[in-house]
C-alpha cells in the first residue's frame, strides 16, 4: 500500500548547533525563578539577566563568543530582580526594562556594547504598582511599549513623552503575557484566569474573551503574522502542554487544538512569519518541536523535532535578517541554559547554491513605518519590509540595521531648573540694560 506524503517545502528542516568554541559560557544568571524567557536578541546583542545585588542586566556582543568575565558590564539599575526585557526594533541600541520594583526603564547602549556598568536609564517610568512581569515593543510604531503587571493592569506607553497613554484593568489577576497583531491594531492578553482577550490599544476596550486552556498554569501568546491568528500554549485540566490556534474574528472557539505531552515546564511559542513554521520550546526542556501551520485543516503539521540533552531555561528567536541566507538558514535561535547561551541555526537544505526566493520573501526592515504620535492619533500600518536576496538587497542593509539616535524626554526637575536659569539670565541682561539707560 502506497503513503500519501505531504508536499511542504519546510519538511525537511533542521537544526545545526554550533561547536562549544562558538556558544557564550560562565554566566552566573540571576538566581530569580519564574515563566519568563529571561533572554532577548537583536542583531548586535543578546541580553540575559544575571546575578547582582539588585537586577543586572548583561548585553553581549554576538562577536564576543567563549568564556564571558566573571563580572562583565551590565545594566543595573532596578531594585529588584529584572523579570522582562525588549530590545526596540527599530533602534539597535535601546532595550527596554521591567522588574520586581514596578519600574519600566528604557536605556541606551553604547556603539560596541557596554563598557562600564550602566545605572542611569534614558527613560524611567513609574506606571505600575506592582511587579511588572512582561513587556512588547510594538511592531510598526516608534517608541511604542505595551506592559503587563500584578497589579492586573496591562498599559501602552508612549516612550518619549514618558507616560502611559492607555491602562486596561484586567480583573483577573496577574498578567502572564502580551502580543501584539501583525500591524500593531491589536493587543491580546493572557492572565490568571485563564483568559484570552482582545484589546484597543487605543481606547483599552476589549473586543473579545475567550477562556483559553483549562489548566492553572501560565498561558503563552504567539501572534501568526499575516495569517492573522493568535495562538495560546498552555494546560489542560489534567496538566498536559498543548496549544491553541484562534481565529480573534471568531473568537468563541479553537480553529485546532494541538496536545504536546505531559511535561510541567511552561512552552514558549515562536513563529517564523516567512516559513510559517511555529516552535515550541518547554522551560526545563532540551527540545525545541516544529510546526508547519497552514490555512486550512487541519490548519498545522508536526514537522519535526530537534532534541538535545541540555535543558532549556529561556529561548529566543532572533531577527530574519540575521540568518544567513545563502547557507538557507530560516531561522535563528538563542538558547539559554544554566550558563551558557547556545545559537541555534534551523537550516532548510536545499542542492542549489543560489538565492532562495521562495524561502526569504521579503521581511521586516527594522524601520517604523509610522511614530507614537501617528499611532495613538489612530493610523495603521503594515511592517516595512526589505530584501533578503544579497543581489537586492539595499546598500547598508547587511545583518543590522544602523544605530539611531534617541532623545530621552526631560523630568520636571530638569525643566524647572531650566527655567530658573533662564529667569536669572533675564534679570541679568535687564539689569544691564537698565544700568546703561537703554529702555526696553
Amino acid at each position: 500500500m502506497s503513503q500519501f506524503v505531504r508536499a511542504s517545502k519546510v519538511r525537511h528542516v533542521f537544526c545545526d548547533p554550533p561547536k562549544p568554541e562558538h556558544t557564550y559560557q560562565n554566566f552566573k544568571l540571576s538566581t530569580a525563578t519564574g515563566d519568563h524567557n529571561y533572554i532577548k536578541g537583536n542583531t548586535k546583542y543578546f541580553a540575559v539577566p544575571i546575578f547582582s545585588g539588585g537586577g543586572a542586566l548583561a548585553i553581549v556582543p554576538y562577536e564576543k563568543e567563549g568564556r564571558q568575565d566573571a563580572q562583565p558590564p551590565c545594566i543595573d539599575g532596578h531594585k529588584g530582580p529584572v523579570l522582562d526585557f525588549d530590545f526596540n526594533p527599530f533602534h539597535e541600541h535601546i532595550i527596554a526594562t521591567v522588574g520586581d520594583d514596578a519600574h519600566v526603564m528604557v536605556w541606551g547602549i553604547t556603539p560596541g556594547g557596554l563598557t562600564g556598568d550602566l545605572r542611569e536609564p534614558l527613560v524611567d517610568m513609574s506606571e505600575h504598582q506592582r511587579k511588572v512581569t512582561v513587556m512588547h515593543f510594538h511592531p510598526t510604531a516608534e517608541h511604542v511599549l505595551a506592559t503587563g503587571s500584578a497589579d492586573n493592569l496591562v498599559k501602552i506607553l508612549d516612550v518619549e513623552k514618558g507616560a502611559a497613554q492607555c491602562a486596561i484593568d484586567h480583573t483577573g489577576g496577574v498578567i502572564y503575557d502580551v502580543v501584539w497583531s501583525y500591524s500593531g491594531d491589536q493587543l491580546f492578553s493572557a492572565c490568571k484566569d485563564k483568559m484570552l482577550r482582545i484589546i484597543d490599544p487605543r481606547s483599552g476596550a476589549f473586543a473579545g474573551e475567550v477562556e483559553a486552556h483549562d489548566g492553572t498554569k501560565t498561558t503563552k501568546l504567539c501572534y501568526l503574522g499575516k495569517e492573522e491568528k493568535v495562538i495560546t500554549a498552555g494546560f489542560t485540566r489534567q496538566s498536559k502542554r498543548q496549544f491553541k490556534i484562534w481565529d480573534p474574528r471568531k473568537l468563541g472557539k479553537e480553529i485546532s487544538t494541538a496536545d504536546i505531552d505531559q511535561a510541567a515546564g511552561v512552552l514558549m511559542p515562536f513563529y517564523d512569519e516567512d516559513t510559517n513554521l511555529l516552535y515550541l520550546s518547554g522551560k526545563g526542556d532540551g527540545n525545541i518541536r516544529y510546526y508547519e501551520i497552514v490555512n486550512d485543516e487541519p490548519w498545522q503539521f508536526f514537522i519535526g523535532e530537534y532534541r538535545s540533552t541540555t535543558p532549556c531555561r529561556g529561548m529566543a528567536m532572533l531577527p530574519k535578517r540575521i540568518c544567513d541566507v545563502m547557507k538557507c538558514e530560516v531561522t535563528r535561535m538563542l538558547k539559554l541554559g544554566t550558563s551558557n547561551v547556545e545559537p541555534l541555526p534551523f537550516i532548510i537544505p536545499r542542492k542549489s547554491d543560489l538565492f532562495q526566493s521562495d524561502l526569504f520573501p521579503p521581511c521586516r526592515s527594522g524601520k517604523p513605518s509610522m511614530n507614537a504620535t501617528e499611532f495613538f492619533g489612530g493610523k495603521s500600518a503594515k511592517p516595512n519590509l526589505m530584501e533578503l536576496d544579497p543581489k537586492k538587497r539595499p546598500a547598508g542593509e547587511g545583518a543590522a540595521v544602523a544605530a539611531k539616535t534617541f532623545t530621552a524626554p526631560k523630568s520636571t526637575a530638569q525643566l524647572n531648573a531650566e527655567l530658573d536659569a533662564a529667569h536669572k539670565r533675564i534679570a541679568e541682561l535687564e539689569a544691564k540694560l537698565k544700568a546703561a539707560n537703554i529702555p526696553f
